[in-house]
């Protein structure tokens, strides 16, 4: 077992952010030690991990020497690389055009950035994120700092990575599939997906026909990720919902609870099985009530949202060359895209059946949750697989598959817009985290975080410098 991490006595410590940011304002360091100190730690595991889409740490220099405001002033991050920077490239994973950089930040990147938080770069991700790996045939793949020899996840690997191996507290991750919550569980790491319109997003994520993707973190803390949710609250505060708010201790409330291991067709195997069964059991011995429950799933869900899915590649290979021009090539996609594009194009015909299906998810979701507070499931359904088990030059009939055999419990969410996260509760035998999953009802991000600050103290989850 290879474990990586860069965690030292610098001056980042061991800290989460919300430490680094304990430390700033007392005086102990400078933003520019922490910033030193983030690069320095990138360098060290950056390549072995494979996790840097771009740098630019002289840009980082310029900016610990001036910050913006914000309550995370000074803290060292990474943006995926699917999202407008300024001044930075965006690929979206992929090396099928000529990098070329952006003019101005994206409405996410301006919002995420206005927290005060200071980029170093822009993290790798699968290719567009289709799939829960990243593993590109050219670009090779992203690893996990407990164990490089597996996956790292995606399509927020290279953020997952990042923060999981001490290179920086906090990183900009979305999720159109389980794209937060699966490198979350991977990774040892806090993974909340928010509501559907919960925070500032950019154009191409938030006029799709339905808006599967949302926007987020991934971080060691559950106090990370509340504080996030407050700080940009400050920023872009959604008014069809009730707000977050600033939360730093468990709730109160004793909660119902729907547990299960079915998922979506494939369910959960055995080990992954038991384990969710610990973690209903802590949550009885906490007084909750965990009540064994069908998920709200039709029986359509899966070729439905495959297709949806695949609508999305065929879009964007219909558009490369408009889009990115000359540079583009088509032959330099993997087989997920392309199989995907082919598959999206033999059943265009079902494709508006498929998308009334899955809107009425939502009415379904919204039933759901009037009997229940909260779900529990596995994040995913199997421990991590090795790298190799979802390499993209595979048949596409066969990875298709493999993915729905592993990703059977996250894609749900996206659909109906209800915030999950996952929660490093679980160690697999292979020696790697394996997260939980809680979800709740439109809006309701407080009581998962509530929730999670309460199992967190309860089952504090291993280090990986421990």
């Amino acid at each position: 077992m290879s474990r990586v991490h860069a965690f030292s006595d610098d001056a980042l410590g061991d800290l989460d952010a919300v430490g680094v940011v304990d430390r700033l304002q007392a005086g102990e360091v400078s933003i520019r030690e922490v910033v030193d100190a983030a690069i320095a730690r990138t360098e060290q595991v950056g390549e072995t991990l494979g996790a840097v889409a771009y740098s630019d740490f002289n840009r980082a220099r310029r900016e610990a020497s001036s910050p913006r405001g914000g309550y995370f002033a000074g803290v060292p991050t990474f943006a995926k690389d699917n999202v407008e920077v300024a001044g930075m490239p965006t690929m979206q994973g992929t090396d099928a055009w000529a990098p070329r950089a952006a003019k101005k930040d994206g409405d996410f990147a301006r919002m995420f950035l206005a927290t005060g938080l200071i980029p170093l770069g822009k993290t790798r991700l699968s290719e567009y994120g289709f799939s829960p790996s990243c593993e590109h045939p050219r670009l090779g793949p992203v690893r996990c700092p407990w164990d490089t020899e597996h996956t790292a996840g995606a399509s927020s690997a290279g953020s997952a990575a990042l923060v999981a191996a001490g290179a920086v507290p906090i990183a900009h991750a979305n999720d159109g599939g389980g794209s937060i919550r699966i490198p979350a569980s991977i990774n040892g790491l806090v993974g909340l997906k928010p509501t559907r319109g919960r925070l500032a997003q950019d154009a191409q994520m938030r006029q799709q026909p339905i808006p599967i993707v949302a926007d987020g973190v991934v971080t060691r803390s559950v106090r990370d990720t509340a504080a996030f949710y407050r700080e940009a609250e400050l920023v872009f505060r959604s008014l069809e919902m009730p707000p977050i708010g600033d939360l730093t201790r468990p709730g109160r409330k004793r909660l119902r609870v729907a547990l299960n291991t079915a998922g979506v067709e494939h369910g959960a195997d055995a080990e992954v099985t038991a384990l969710t069964e610990q973690t209903a059991r802590l949550l009885e011995d906490l007084g909750h009530t965990v009540i064994e429950a069908e998920a709200p799933v039709p029986a359509t869900f899966r070729e439905d949202f495959l297709l949806y899915w695949a609508t999305l590649a065929l879009a964007l290979l219909t558009g490369g060359r408009s889009q990115h021009g000359r540079s583009w090539v088509r032959a330099n996609h993997d087989n997920l895209t392309l199989g995907l594009a082919r598959h999206a194009r033999r059943n265009v015909h079902r494709l508006p059946g498929a998308i009334i299906r899955l809107r009425r998810s939502t009415k379904e979701a919204a039933l759901f949750f009037e009997k229940y507070d909260v779900t529990l499931t596995p994040t995913l359904a199997t421990p991590t697989p090795k790298i190799g088990h979802l390499d993209p030059t595979q048949d596409y009939d066969t990875l298709v598959e493999k993915l729905y055999e592993w990703v059977a419990f996250t894609p749900l969410q996206n659909v109906t817009g209800t915030p999950a996260i996952s929660l490093p509760l679980a160690t697999a035998s292979t020696g790697l985290p394996q997260g939980m999953m809680f979800g709740a009802g439109w809006g309701r991000e407080a009581v998962l975080l509530e929730l999670a600050y309460e199992v967190e103290q309860a089952r504090p989850w291993a280090r990986i410098h421990a």
